[in-house]
């Protein structure tokens, strides 16, 4: 190869090529490829490429394509090095001679950093968002910039703080490009005192503040106080929209810090500095109207795209800089949330967060999963459901403080004394304390991820559940033939096995209801899952009469009662409302099955075939994972088609399906007239989604 210089590539306004900045070693030499380019593009048709006899199609799936955008990280790069960028002017320090534009510039460094942290959140790399910003890669340039070296330390600190969290809760492997950081400078020396560095330069602007103030009432200014730029008009302005910027950054960063203390410690804490980062954002919000206001210049373009509250260009990013650093894979696109969406994703994270921090660290399982399932409800991202993972599971133990064992004591009505028993030693018993902490993690992942998972989970389940029976056979014989109340061991035992059933059914019922909320079934489908979902409930609510049955006659055999009152009859003989709730149900899911199988066999236009695959092969899809645990056993395909094939609306009629799900719910809702959360809708952890999903069949 000759030696030439080295040109970047043609720009595609046809413009000669400009020289590059990577010089030529004494290893290295450079020559301009485009003219053998030029004479293979103008030889090649569409689809072919350039490729050596060993190239295969395994390799063309890790090709690079040249001159594209999306594959080739070499392409329109206006830097390729941070010296360079620094050298080129591109963040420069001070930002503005002119103080007022120096001001205003940081502030939209500012605002364009929150969009940037808010883009990553939600799922891009750290390099190409919050360390696309020159100046926190190169931070120790600031620090003759006080204001910009505070809050580009606080800015390092928290996205440090923040992949600490995910990382720790392990639930980044749907986001997996999120806690790479690719050596970015997230460790610098000093980060621990970022908060001090943060307040001085906090007191600084609130005692300019004051004095802005105190000028208008005539008052004396102190004399060592030199104001923030040169404006006398703008500088109250200015200090307001400095100061709920940088307070927002510190209130956060103490959100951060209180909900990581162990045992759920600092979670009255983290409610304060919520509620001040909230206020804080208000007052964000409101500094847009100042900052669009104090200048003369128009903004290009709509001012609802722009990432910074005044709608200028920030100063000092360059998102293609650390392109080669993104990732082992061709650098994504990525469009930074605007800085109103940004504002309006932090809000959402932080009310999440404050759900989370409200919560009573309830011991008992059901009501934890209640609120596990509620708040999910909301759809909330990440950081949010890391926080609530880190909270829940801590050291192997729930909060951090109470053992599974009896977590599981006492979610399967066991006496008090059995939690310390030493059964819990046994290995089958140990394995379900691990079920169970997985389960947690699980059901504080993604709608998506949470589904695949508890579908491979359900054998897990039914392994241990068959483990446990056999450890029980082996050492008490068959469970008919022994009625020894007494023995602690196979008290035990009995609860929990009947409790594991429970709650293999409720993960089942969890399953097949995610794929409502994700949009898994097409309408003609709802027939088969419907029906599923009736086989699913019948079980779980037999499952969970028993266990309330076993539970009340505990609670009776604890009270020691002499005799019992007639009311106490009458109260005993009720259906508790929690069965009677599954029931109202289990009516829908039959009625709503039995209806969608009339109108398919009645109504030729509800009985299309699919083109691509048979009804058979989508209920093996759908359904496939429940059928390798047996869950429920002995339903299948067949069994579906006979409780559907003669399916007529005038043997529907004979059955009052919806009626008796009405008439069961006006009994559940008297039964719940103290209870405001579940007689809003929001009754435990068994409420399904998707039920509405049917009216959208009949349209």
């Amino acid at each position: 190869m000759a030696d030439k210089p080295v040109y970047e590539e043609a720009s595609i306004d046809g413009q000669p090529p400009k020289l590059a900045s990577i010089p030529a070693s004494d290893t290295t030499v450079w020559a301009d490829a485009s003219p053998l380019l030029q004479a293979a593009c103008a030889g090649l048709r569409d689809g072919e490429l350039i490729h050596g006899d060993n190239f295969n199609l395994f390799a063309a799936m890790s090709a690079l394509e040249i001159m594209d955008p999306k594959m080739d990280s070499g392409i329109v790069c206006t830097y390729y090095s941070i010296d360079e960028a620094i050298e080129n002017g591109a963040a420069p320090i001070p930002i503005s001679l002119d103080s007022t534009i120096d001001v205003r510039c940081t502030i939209d460094i500012m605002d364009h950093l929150l969009a940037c942290e808010a883009a990553w959140h939600k799922g891009h790399s750290l390099a190409q968002t919050v360390f696309s910003c020159i100046y926190l890669l190169r931070l120790d340039r600031t620090a003759p910039h006080a204001l910009l070296h505070s809050y580009c330390r606080i800015i390092r600190a928290t996205c440090k703080a923040v992949v600490s969290v995910v990382s720790d809760a392990r639930t980044h492997e749907e986001e997996d490009l999120f806690t790479m950081t690719y050596g970015l400078p997230l460790n610098g020396d000093g980060d621990d005192k970022c908060l001090s560095i943060l307040n001085a330069v906090e007191e600084t602007i609130s005692r300019q503040l004051r004095a802005c103030k105190a000028t208008s009432s005539k008052r004396r200014l102190p004399e060592d106080l030199e104001p923030l730029q040169s404006n006398p008009n703008l500088e109250e302005g200015f200090c307001k929209a400095l100061l709920c910027r940088l307070r927002f950054r510190k209130h956060f960063f103490h959100v951060l810090s209180c909900m990581k203390r162990p045992q759920g410690r600092g979670l009255e804490s983290a409610r304060k500095h919520i509620a001040s980062c909230l206020t804080e954002l208000e007052s964000i919000l409101k500094s847009a109207d100042f900052l669009r206001s104090c200048f003369d210049e128009s903004c290009e373009g709509d001012i609802d795209d722009k990432t910074t509250a005044s709608g200028f260009e920030p100063i000092g990013f360059d998102a293609m800089l650390n392109s080669r650093l993104s990732a082992p894979t061709p650098p994504r696109a990525i469009k930074i949330l605007s800085w109103k969406k940004a504002v309006e994703y932090f809000v959402k994270l932080l009310h999440d967060l404050d759900v989370i921090c409200s919560y009573s660290l309830d011991p008992h399982l059901e009501s934890l999963l209640r609120f596990v399932v509620q708040f999910q409800k909301s759809q909330p991202d990440l950081v949010a459901r890391s926080h609530l993972q880190l909270l829940l599971v801590q050291d192997g133990k729930l909060y951090g403080r109470d053992p599974f064992f009896a977590v599981i004591n006492k979610a399967a009505a066991l006496p008090e004394a059995t939690k310390n028993h030493d059964i819990q030693k046994n290995e089958s018993f140990l394995q379900l304390g691990m079920l169970v902490m997985n389960l947690l993690k699980i059901l504080c992942t993604n709608a998506a991820w949470q589904r695949r998972k508890l579908g491979k989970f359900l054998q897990d389940w039914r392994v241990i559940y068959v483990q446990l029976e056999l450890a029980f056979r082996n050492e008490y014989g068959e469970v008919s033939s022994s009625s020894n109340d007494e023995n602690t061991c196979m008290k035990i035992f009995q609860h929990i096995l009947l409790w594991v059933e429970e709650q293999t059914y409720w993960i089942a019922f969890r399953f097949l209801i995610l794929g409502f909320e994700l949009e898994l079934y097409s309408t003609g489908e709802y027939c088969m899952v419907y029906w599923y979902l009736y086989a699913v409930l019948i079980k779980l609510t037999e499952k969970t009469h028993l266990m309330m049955a076993v539970s009340h006659d505990n609670a009776k055999r604890k009270g020691k009662k002499k005799k019992d009152s007639p009311k106490d009859l009458a109260r005993e003989s009720r259906i508790p409302p929690a069965v009677l709730f599954l029931q109202c149900y289990i009516c829908l899911a039959e009625g709503l099955s039995m209806m969608l199988a009339a109108l398919r066999n009645e109504i030729p236009v509800f009985h299309s075939p699919s083109p691509f695959n048979t009804e058979h092969e989508k209920f093996v899809q759908h359904f496939e994972l429940l059928q390798r645990a047996c869950i429920p056993d002995h339903v299948s395909y067949p069994s579906y088609k006979e409780s559907t094939t003669h399916a007529r609306f005038s043997t529907l009629a004979m059955y009052n399906y919806f009626k008796d799900a009405q008439r069961i719910a006006k009994e559940v809702k008297s039964s719940f007239s103290n209870d405001p959360e579940r007689l809003g809708g929001r009754w435990g952890r068994n409420v399904p989604f998707g039920w509405i999903h049917f009216s959208s069949y009949l349209k």
